[in-house]
This record gives structure tokens, C-alpha cells and sequence, in this order.
């Protein structure tokens, strides 16, 4: 309801002073009892400073408003919930990826909208990361990508991108794991020849 319909009091009721107030009759029944009767109500009484100041406050805090002081309309009031549902969701999913994701991602950016109340509000975030492997140490790799990926699917709702990250990652994982199996293959061949070298069983020669 439009609250600039509502309209306070305006303390025009009519008081009633000592002077202008009528006079009880007094009557007597057959019982002999006493009943007084007022020639008028006594009930007009004047507003009280508390309602009056309640009235105000109501008005006040009745729901929020346009940035010239307007309140909004129903349809305008709808809108701003559902942008500060939005606000509170993206700002919530992003700072899932930073927490998960902690020394690979930075910052996080947002895409604002205006709302009818004049502030802005985020619809759409994004936080950089760093998903590619580490040159040179597979085991590096396999331990940075399972971060990324935690970090990728941290949201309750995880995004088509973050879908995409977190597969990306998988992938480059997988990569590492074979290429760190490989090298530890070669390791233990290289160590297998070197064991199995013949050893000079030749005894000294006998000193003359």
C-alpha cells in the first residue's frame, strides 16, 4: 500500500474543557437507587503526544524509498528484494572460490545494477585464479590443481565457468601424476642397472 495515502492525525478533534461540560443529573427509581445520566459523550478525547509520535515513526520506517524520498512502489519494493537476494548470493559465491582457492586467486570483481532505492547492487562476480601446472614438478602440479579444483567447485552452485575450471584442472592433474609416475619409472630403472652392475670379486694381488 502506498503510505502517502495514510494520513496522520491532525489534532483537530474536538476537547472538552471543565467549563463546557454538561452537568450529571441525578434520578431516583422506585429502589430509591441513584443513576447518573451526561447530557453528551465524554469519550472525545484530545490525541495523546505518544500516538501522535507513533504515528510519525510508522511512517518513517513504513518501507524503503526512491533517492528523492518517495516511497516505491509494490512492483518497485519486489525488484529490490530480488536484487539484494542476488547481491547476497554472488557476493557468497565468490568469496567461496577466494577462501578455497587462498594463495591462487585474487580479487574479486562485480557487475553492479542500480536498484529503485538508487544503490548498487552485484548481479554477476568473477575471481581470477592461477589453474596452470607447475613447469618442471609434477608433484607441484598435482597438489596446486587439487586446491584449484576445491577452489572451483567451493560454491553451492558451482557456474558453467567454474565446471570448466575445475575439468581444465582434472585434466592437468592427471597429466602430472603420469608424468611424475614416469620419471619415478626411470628413477628406479636407473637405480635397478646401477645395482646390477657386476662387482669385482677379483681378489688383491699377493704382494711379492
Amino acid at each position: 500500500m502506498d503510505i502517502s495515502a495514510l494520513n496522520a492525525f491532525s489534532g483537530s478533534t474536538a476537547t472538552w474543557s471543565a467549563s463546557n461540560l454538561p452537568t450529571p443529573r441525578v434520578e431516583r427509581n422506585e429502589a430509591g437507587s441513584q443513576r447518573s445520566k451526561a447530557d453528551g459523550p465524554l469519550s472525545n478525547a484530545e490525541p495523546s503526544k505518544e500516538t501522535d509520535e507513533r504515528t510519525e515513526s510508522s511512517e518513517k520506517t513504513a518501507g524503503p524509498t526512491r533517492p528523492d524520498g518517495t516511497p516505491l512502489a509494490p512492483e518497485e519494493i519486489q525488484q529490490l528484494e530480488q536484487l539484494k537476494q542476488t547481491d547476497r548470493e554472488v557476493r557468497q559465491h565468490e568469496m567461496a572460490h577466494q577462501t578455497a582457492g587462498g594463495p591462487y586467486t585474487g580479487g574479486a570483481s562485480y557487475d553492479y545494477e542500480v536498484g529503485p532505492d538508487g544503490k548498487r547492487y552485484a548481479v554477476a562476480g568473477e575471481v581470477p585464479i592461477d589453474y596452470g601446472p607447475v613447469p618442471g614438478d609434477p608433484q607441484a602440479t598435482v597438489e596446486k590443481m587439487q586446491t584449484v579444483i576445491g577452489a572451483a567447485m567451493a560454491p553451492a552452485d558451482p557456474s558453467p565457468k567454474d565446471l570448466q575450471v575445475a575439468a581444465q584442472a582434472w585434466q592437468y592433474l592427471l597429466e602430472a601424476k603420469l608424468e611424475a609416475a614416469q620419471k619415478q619409472s626411470e628413477m628406479n630403472q636407473a637405480r635397478g642397472e646401477h645395482d646390477s652392475e657386476p662387482a669385482n670379486d677379483e681378489p688383491p694381488e699377493q704382494a711379492a
